[in-house]
Parts: C-alpha cells; sequence; structure tokens
C-alpha cells in the first residue's frame, strides 16, 4: 500500500471495529448445527470402507424387515382360512380367539375376506392398537380367563420376536415373512451422511451412480458447462477417463444397465461384457483373449456393436478367440474352427477349419450347412390359433421399468417375449406373471413386482419355471437322480438274482445312505480337500475309485455292467442298455429327445453348462404325465445351443404345445422367435427407454411395426427363401 493511504485506513478501522466473535473450525465443522465432514479423500466416497459406509445399514443399502404383503399373501382369503399366514397353520386357539376379539372392537368376522375390512381394522390387525385397550377371552381347554390390554400387532409382534430368539430354527421361520427394503438412514444410497454432502453441479455420488450409463455418459459431458475455470483445470483428466470408461459399456450394448447396479442381479452375459469393457480400456496390445459366447442376452441389434468392439481388439493388435454359435460372429470371423460331427464321445474332431466361405463349402460341417442355408429351422406354414375367451392377461404391470404394460398371451400357443436387453422382458415374465402365478395357482410366498391384476389363470393347474440354475451344488447330485431315472435303475438291480440272493435292497445300490456306498468318500466318487485361500478341490477316491460303491455291491451285474458302468455311461447307452426296461428307458429317452444323448446317466451337477441343466429340466417335466394345463415357463433356452440343437429344442417345446400346454420363453434368437405363434416385444430402447409394449401379435405382425427392431432383423428372416445363400462378411 501507499504510505499515504495507510494511516488513513488505520483510521476507518478502529471506526468499524465493531468486538464480535467469529467462530471458526479447523474439522468442517457447523458451529450451530454440530454437524462435521472428515476430511474428504476417496475412502469417504466408498461403502466398502466403514470410512464412508452407512452406520445403520453397513453399506448395504438396505435391512431386511417384515413384509405385509408376505404376512397377508392373498387378501381374498377370509382371516378364518389363514389369511394372516404366520397364524395360519397353528392349531393353538389362541390366535383364532386373539382375532375375535379385534373383532368385536373393530366390528369384523372370522369369515370376513381381509380385504372387506376396514382399513382401520387392518391396521390393527397388523401394526396393533396404539393405546387403545382391547378385552381379550382366552380358553385354551383348561381353564378360561380374561384380560384387558393394548395388542402389539402381529408385524411388530414378529420384530420382536426375531430381535429377542436365541432358537436359529424360530429365527429361520420368521425371515420367511422378511424382504429386503431400502435402509431408512442412507435411503438405499450406502453412504453415510457425510459422504451424500458433498455435491457437484447440485447432485451427491449417489444421485449419479443412480443414473443408467447412457445418462451418465451424457452428464458427465456436460458437467464442464457447470464448472468455473480453475474447477474444470483440476477436473480435466478426471472426467477423461470417467467418459472413457462409461464409452466402452456403451460400445459393448451395456447403456441400460445403472452405475450402481448389484452385481449379482446381472447375467452371465452382462459380467462378460462389462470385463469386455475394462479390457478395452486397457489398451494393451499383443494379448490373446479367450472369449466364451459373449452374445448370450445380446439382441440382434447390439450384436453388431459387440463384434465392433472385438474387431477393435483385433485390430489394435490382439487375438481373439470367441466359442460361438451366433451366425454373424462366424460369419464376421476371419477364420473358422468347427468342432464335431456331434457332441460327447461323437465329437472332438475338427470337421473344417478356414474362412466362413471354406467351412460352408465343407459337405461334412453340419455348421457350415445351416451357415450356408441347406439346413435351416422351418418356419411354420400355419401358426396355432389362441381359442376363444381362453388366454392370460397382465393388466398394469409397473415393476422395475415397466410402463403400465397391459398383454395377452394365448393360451394353447407357443409364445416368444422378445426386445432389446434391459427392454423389461424379465421383469414382465418371471417377476411378475410367474410370482404371481406361482403364489395363486401353486401357493408359493414368491412375491410379484408390481401389477394390477392377471386374468385367466384359472384355466391352469401348474406353472413352472425351467431357468438355468444348476440342478444341485454338490457331486452327488446327477441328471439321474433329478429325472427320476436313478429309482427304476436301483429297483432293477434289487430285483435282480443275485440281489435277491444276497438280500439286498433298493437301498443298497443307493450312494447316498450307508450299505452299499463306498464309506471312504460316502458315495461322492470323490474326496473334497478343502484349501486355504483357494477354491476347495475335487481328488478322486483312492478306494473305490470313482465307482462310489463297495465291492459287494458291484458285484450285482445285469449284462455284464455294475451299478456304477450304468451311472458311467451316456444317455445315449443306458437307452440301448435298458430297452427291454420301460420304467428306465422312458425318463433317459426325454433326456436324449432334448439333445443330451451324449451326457453321463450319473455326472456330476457340478460340470453341467446352465443350457445342459436347463435342458435337465425341461427333460424331467417331459417326463411327468401331462395335463394340458400347464404354463411353462423359459429364459433363453437356446443359451449355449449349436443351430441343430436349437431345431431340437423346438420340436420339444412344440410337442409341450401340441399336448395343450402354453410355453412362454423369453428369447433372442431369430430362428425361434419365427417359429412362435404368438410375439410379445417388449422396448423400444433397454433401461429408461425401455418397459413399453411395442408390439405384439403372429411374427407377421411383428414385422409391420416400424418401432420394433425385432421386427426389423425378423422381417429379413422371414423373407429369405429356403435354401438361400448367406454371405460371409467382408
Amino acid at each position: 500500500l501507499d504510505a499515504s493511504q495507510t494511516g488513513e485506513d488505520s483510521v476507518n478501522k478502529s471506526k468499524n471495529e465493531t468486538h464480535e466473535r467469529i467462530l471458526f473450525s479447523e474439522k468442517f465443522a457447523c458451529p450451530v448445527s454440530g454437524f462435521t465432514i472428515p476430511e474428504i479423500e476417496p475412502r469417504l466416497f466408498s461403502f466398502n470402507n466403514p470410512f464412508g459406509a452407512c452406520p445403520t445399514c453397513d453399506g448395504l443399502g438396505s435391512q431386511r424387515a417384515i413384509d405385509g404383503n408376505l404376512i397377508v399373501p392373498d387378501e381374498n382369503i377370509s382371516l378364518r382360512d389363514g389369511a394372516v399366514s404366520p397364524w395360519a397353520k397353528s392349531t393353538s386357539p389362541y390366535y383364532a380367539q386373539t382375532l375375535e376379539a379385534l373383532g368385536k372392537a373393530y366390528g369384523f368376522k372370522l369369515g370376513d375376506k381381509f380385504k372387506d375390512l376396514s382399513e382401520e381394522a387392518k391396521e390393527a390387525i397388523l401394526h396393533g392398537t396404539g393405546e387403545r385397550e382391547i378385552t381379550f377371552q382366552y380358553d385354551d381347554g383348561l381353564r378360561s380367563y380374561k384380560t384387558t390390554k393394548t395388542f402389539e400387532g402381529v408385524i411388530p409382534n414378529l420384530e420382536r420376536r426375531w430381535k429377542e430368539t436365541e432358537s436359529a430354527w424360530m429365527r429361520e421361520e420368521i425371515e420367511r415373512f422378511m424382504s429386503a427394503t431400502p435402509c431408512p438412514a442412507c435411503k438405499g444410497y450406502r453412504l453415510k451422511p457425510e459422504s451424500l454432502a458433498v455435491k457437484i453441479a447440485g447432485r451427491h455420488i449417489g444421485e449419479v451412480t443412480e443414473l443408467s450409463i447412457r445418462k451418465a455418459d451424457q452428464w458427465f459431458t456436460d458437467l464442464p458447462a457447470s464448472l468455473n475455470d480453475k474447477q474444470n483445470e483440476i477436473a480435466v483428466r478426471v472426467l477423461k477417463e470417467i467418459r472413457e470408461r462409461l464409452r466402452f459399456l456403451n460400445d459393448v450394448g451395456l447403456d441400460y444397465l445403472t452405475l450402481s447396479r448389484n452385481s449379482g442381479t446381472l447375467s452371465g452375459g452382462e459380467s462378460q461384457r462389462i470385463r469386455l469393457a475394462s479390457q478395452i480400456g486397457s489398451g494393451l496390445t499383443g494379448v490373446l483373449y479367450v472369449l466364451d459366447e459373449p452374445s448370450i442376452g445380446l439382441h440382434q441389434r447390439d450384436n453388431a456393436r459387440l463384434l465392433d468392439t472385438l474387431k477393435h481388439l483385433r485390430d489394435i493388435g490382439n487375438t481373439v478367440i470367441v466359442v460361438e454359435h451366433d451366425e454373424d460372429a462366424i460369419l464376421h470371423a476371419d477364420y473358422v474352427v468347427d468342432m464335431g460331427p456331434a457332441a460327447g464321445i461323437h465329437g472332438g474332431e475338427i470337421i473344417a477349419q478356414g474362412t466362413p466361405q471354406q467351412v460352408m463349402a465343407n459337405p461334412n460341417s453340419i455348421t457350415g450347412k445351416y451357415l450356408s442355408g441347406a439346413l435351416e429351422v422351418a418356419t411354420p406354414g400355419v401358426r396355432r390359433e389362441a381359442k376363444k375367451n381362453r388366454g392370460l392377461k397382465i393388466v398394469g404391470a409397473r415393476g422395475n421399468n415397466l410402463k403400465n404394460v397391459t398383454a395377452e398371451i394365448p393360451l394353447g400357443t407357443f409364445t416368444a417375449v422378445t426386445g432389446v436387453s434391459g427392454g423389461g422382458k424379465s421383469t414382465f415374465l418371471i417377476e411378475t406373471l410367474f410370482k404371481a402365478a406361482s403364489r395363486r395357482i401353486m401357493g408359493s410366498r414368491e412375491h410379484p413386482a408390481d401389477h394390477d391384476r392377471i386374468e385367466g389363470l384359472e384355466f391352469l393347474d401348474k406353472v413352472i419355471d425351467i431357468d438355468q440354475s444348476p440342478i444341485g451344488r454338490t457331486p452327488r447330485s446327477n441328471p439321474a437322480t433329478y429325472t427320476g431315472a436313478f429309482t427304476p435303475i436301483r429297483d432293477w438291480f434289487a430285483g435282480l438274482p443275485e440281489a435277491k440272493a444276497r438280500g439286498y435292497q433298493p437301498g443298497r445300490f443307493s450312494f447316498n445312505v450307508k450299505g452299499g456306498r463306498c464309506e471312504a468318500c460316502q458315495g461322492d466318487g470323490v474326496i473334497k480337500i478343502e484349501m486355504h485361500f483357494l477354491p476347495d478341490v475335487y481328488v478322486t477316491c483312492d478306494v473305490c475309485h470313482g465307482k462310489r460303491y463297495n465291492r459287494e455291491t458291484l458285484d450285482v451285474v445285469f449284462k455284464g455292467k455294475s451299478i456304477a458302468d450304468v451311472l458311467d455311461m451316456t444317455v445315449e447307452e443306458g437307452v440301448d442298455f435298458f430297452a427291454a426296461v420301460p420304467g428306465v428307458r422312458d425318463k433317459l429317452d426325454t433326456l436324449k429327445q432334448v439333445g443330451l444323448g451324449y451326457i453321463h446317466i450319473g455326472q456330476q451337477a457340478t460340470t453341467l453348462s446352465g443350457g445342459e441343466a436347463q435342458r435337465i429340466k425341461l427333460a424331467k417335466e417331459l417326463s411327468r404325465k401331462a395335463t394340458g394345463k400347464t404354463l411353462y415357463i423359459l429364459d433363453e433356452p437356446t443359451t449355449g445351443l449349436h443351430f441343430h440343437d436349437v431345431a431340437k429344442l423346438l420340436e420339444v417345446l412344440h410337442e409341450l404345445v401340441d399336448q395343450g400346454n402354453t410355453v412362454v420363453v423369453i428369447e433372442h434368437n431369430l430362428e425361434v422367435i419365427k417359429t412362435a405363434d404368438w410375439v410379445l416385444d417388449l422396448g423400444p430402447e433397454g433401461g429408461d427407454g425401455g418397459g413399453e409394449l411395442v408390439a405384439s401379435g403372429t411374427p407377421e405382425a411383428i414385422v409391420r411395426e416400424k418401432r420394433s427392431y425385432t421386427g426389423q432383423f425378423l422381417k429379413e428372416l422371414l423373407e429369405r427363401r429356403p435354401g438361400g445363400k448367406r454371405e460371409a462378411a467382408e
């Protein structure tokens, strides 16, 4: 400052001084409320770190609480018939007498349906009477007494007992009526309030991660406009890294996923493509990438984006090897190796190799014949028509991204639910229709997604979801035990002369109980070795050498084969071996029908793929006596299937429909969609851009809907003439 100004400023300062105390904080604390925030560092924004995780839910974002919808699963049932589910199976008169007393106070009877009760009465039963005292009359057969007190309520009672009980059985029993609800403290964001107090452009980290990848990409692109020059200079490199990673996820067709999506809810194909996106981002060269069916769960529209991504990996100097059945992927490949000629023991050879054109020209290649059009899945000349006044109508489905969808599924038909990934297919079919139908028809405790109602369930007597979950998680589970073929096999061996002479019962030939099994491995055929810091290892039992049975049991033979030899046979061999034993042959024949003739009868469930497990479940249903009133639901049954296997599977599914049943599949495979009698196309996009019924009707009707991506690709297939040549990509 200029010297002349200094004296003048001192005079002004003394005039303006007010002697007011101003409190400052070194710890980012608010002097008014006392709210403090620790030093801002990355771990503050991690729900996996105690430093940032919500203390109420420990970073899970949800808490298990008693669910009123599970307490009263069906409001059309009367109180006497068990509307209050936790009290329904009790033989004690206490619960009925409690409800009678509440009925006198709130004006209802035990014969009334729960939906007809007043809101005040429902509230009293579920959440208690508050401060209002009720007079209860109890008679347990030995004594009778009256008491006047408040009623705790079914839900508070279960919550209290769950917290206080030391019985694991009781806790497990109460947990049947609990479901996950968003944490009341963090509202599902998983982070502590201090973390959520930090905002950029008006949004905290929880709100940003709730955006879909497509919307997040747009938000981060627009963000620099909301920042000043200094902030932009700090953020420029961070934003570049974020946008690049989001672009990779977009490129592999995952733009509909939210950033905060729980990994446990991702499909196998989605998980694989997320790992693929991370590899693209690494920018490595000279790497050998091996992918196992990356096109799983992808619509044809997104398939092209995936193929462009794989080509990019190749073009920057990597080698990409893909195990694939997808036609487009094979036609875009530089080099194809065709294995076969069939599956299992009939395969294991290289049938053809070279460019796609060379494989198509090879007469020994079944793959080549399907690629060239010499073989194909036939399009039905006539489609089944829906029976008049017999159909399922799902009204007002609103789960996840569904936008109040109302759709009809004709009964007695083969229906395909189609649309791009994330369009709402699984929410509509599995979360809404299957869970609601199994709850009403089968009495399950499944809680369906939000919807108004489902009409037409009275025409069904059974609903079955045939998914790709394992048929068992231990070496003891196998196709024979799962399909029920093992019981007649054991009975047959127990009926042999040698077995009768020794007094062997069917249980002797079971590897699940003591008697005939090898006790060294307890019938597993393998011994589990627990490894520290590594997955458990299974080694072949050195006593029975994997045969599962002791020497005495193996002495009983049929046509020179012991029970262990039978379990080691392929299904195909088993059908021939038991040709004269209908009880065994018929069950094995259903496995052969669904294209599983190559698997071993006693093959460990842990070695089966998801597609194989799904077809074993399908075979089990086929072996049961058909009622003609069953709804079968399958989620992408063609996963892992070759063109030839798809044709076999379709024969089986259409046979189920011919018996009067209804089959509904979620599917991207156009060969399946073109054979459907009815199609529901959801979308038009994934995530927030989806959840609408784009079109419904026959495949020909879907083709005419301009908004339908499925229709665009289906049109080309339906117009393709039988035997027409396909061209390999340039």
